[in-house]
């Protein structure tokens, strides 16, 4: 007998289990007519999706880990026959046969705006897609659930949001799928950026046979020591005692792009090449110029030596009293205030007319004071830096082995047929980009022949996992999908748009670009033409042979 979706669609249909869990409570309902749209920005790594009167069951499941006190929430949409969209990889008949998990960002695992949002492309696209809170609720901000009580961290929470709630999300939403369609999916794929990036390499490093390809994207990788960068520039500014207007630091900023953009052959806004201009571009040039400064009511302001400091600390990492350089820092053409892009920086101020005082982001001031000091009203304004170091590495020694996700040994991962495509902007405005290209070549190390299951891209002109002057990589999944599933590694040119901006003219037009595998990258054919097109674009640089 063939039972209707209705019919499937009730709690008594689904019978989920995970070894050293209880489920509390399982709800199916059935949605009808639901249609949203679903923007690159929060797919990442696939196009833009309208999802239109779509029908899927939309269970739940909660369940707890006896003894831990726990509640994490895992949230599956199966869709039905009767969805549609305007994806070209939606099939005809609904359900793909394919499952697809998407991760968090932030503190969060799951279960957020994000991740709801790469749901409904997911299930535009034919996805049973499924989604973990890691039994942390639905914020960002870790406050509600660090500690349980002054002094000591939840670890279970902490653990769950590092990779245990990972292990369960991909074992309960395949146990969903098979209880709704009949059979196990034909392919599994995990979906992620920031967080959902780190979860994706903690997924290939602790579980390498859960998933058949990953996309990680910008990852939080080396968590310990990143979270402590996140609020370097903001510790740079309490110790020099100066706060910066955000337009100091923002004229800074342009002024590298314009020395730097046209090192690869062509003015788009895009720097190529980072690192180089990191070299040649000396941010204290601009000191005592004048810049117009909107945080000042639109009068000029000179630039002072503080802002150029906290510019070239920013980029230059994080360094200890002693002089050790323990971290990266974000590149030139990044965003520092949130005013070039709106995607938020790590050093920001805010201003009145009284001055300015700095504006930390609540990543980095909730690692330190939470995780770190464990005192939610330590007072971060005073610390030295000689306190800022033995707080780093406390916290390395505490959660290193549970959040950094940096383990470089992907042979079972390999062995198991997993694939896996990485990407990193590099005016990522959080992340630096080194982290994870340093991962890279660590993982190569171990396996020489990494180009058979993992690939890894830079692209020039992406902040934080979209926006800036460049697009996201909406090609790449589809890509992994076509690795995973026939063999075809992804193609040395991989399109990219990028928008150009005309100040003078007021006008935005959009150029094409190309991104390249890591370590390679992607250079203008000198006498092609024009440039705006990708054929006039190829991939320089000493390939990986294996």
């Amino acid at each position: 007998m063939v039972l209707t979706l209705a019919q499937n669609c009730v709690p008594g249909a689904f019978d989920p289990s995970v070894f050293g869990a209880s489920v509390l409570a399982l709800e199916a309902n059935l949605v009808t007519n639901y249609s949203a749209s679903a923007p690159e920005g929060v797919r990442f790594t696939s196009p833009a999706a309208e999802l239109r009167n779509a029908t899927f069951c939309n269970v739940t499941v909660t369940y707890t880990h006896p003894g831990q006190g726990d509640r994490i929430v895992v949230e599956a949409w199966l869709p039905s026959s009767s969805s549609s969209s305007s994806s070209s990889s939606a099939p005809d008949g609904g359900w793909n046969e394919r499952f697809l998990a998407v991760g968090g960002g932030g503190y969060a695992a799951g279960r957020i705006w994000l991740s709801y949002g790469a749901m409904i492309g997911a299930l535009a696209d034919g996805y049973a897609t499924v989604t973990t809170d890691a039994g942390l609720g639905s914020s960002e901000d870790p406050t509600p659930w660090a500690l349980l009580s002054p002094g000591n961290v939840d670890l279970y929470c902490l653990q769950n949001l590092a990779y245990v709630s990972l292990y369960d999300q991909a074992v309960i939403g395949k146990s969903l799928v098979k209880s709704f369609y009949g059979r196990d999916p034909a392919y599994s794929y995990w979906t992620g950026c920031s967080q959902g990036g780190r979860q994706g390499l903690a997924l290939a490093q602790r579980y390498p046979d859960l998933y058949d390809g990953i996309v990680a994207g910008a990852p939080a990788i080396n968590w310990t020591r990143l979270f402590a960068h996140i609020h370097w520039p903001q510790q740079v500014m309490n110790e020099l005692g100066a706060y910066p207007y955000p337009c100091e630091l923002d004229a800074i900023v342009r002024a590298a792009v314009a020395a730097c953009d046209g090192a690869d052959g062509v003015v788009d806004g895009v720097i190529s090449d980072a690192g180089a201009c990191l070299d040649a571009f000396d941010p204290f040039s601009l000191v005592g110029t004048q810049t117009a400064c909107p945080q000042a009511g639109g009068a000029d302001k000179t630039i002072s030596e503080a802002a150029a400091v906290v510019v070239n600390a920013t980029w230059r990492g994080v360094v200890t009293a002693d002089g050790e350089s323990i971290y990266p820092g974000i590149l030139p053409g990044a965003d520092l205030t949130g005013n070039l892009n709106g995607l938020g920086g790590i050093a920001g101020t805010s201003c009145d007319a009284d001055g300015c005082a700095g504006a930390p982001v609540v990543l980095g001031t909730t690692w330190f004071q939470l995780f770190l000091a464990k005192d939610a009203s330590f007072p971060l304004g005073n610390m030295t830096r000689e306190r800022f170091d033995e707080l780093v590495h406390r916290g390395e020694q505490q959660y290193q082995s549970m959040l950094d996700t940096a383990d470089p040994d992907l042979r079972a991962f390999k062995a198991a047929g997993g694939k896996m495509v990485s990407f990193h902007g590099l005016t990522d405005n959080v992340i630096p980009p080194a982290g994870i290209a340093a991962y890279y070549d660590a993982v190569a190390g171990v396996t020489p022949d990494i180009r058979d299951f993992y690939r890894h891209f830079e692209a020039p002109g992406l902040a934080h996992c979209y926006g800036g002057a460049s697009g996201p990589p909406t090609g790449l999944f589809s890509q992994l999908r076509d690795w995973v599933e026939n063999g075809a590694a992804p193609p040395e040119r991989t399109p990219v748009r990028v928008a150009v901006v005309d100040e003078e003219a007021a006008k935005t037009t959009t150029h094409e670009r190309i991104l390249c595998a890591y370590p390679q990258t992607a250079a203008l054919d000198g006498g092609c033409g024009d440039p705006s097109r990708t054929e006039c674009w190829s991939c320089a640089g000493e390939a990986r042979v294996s």
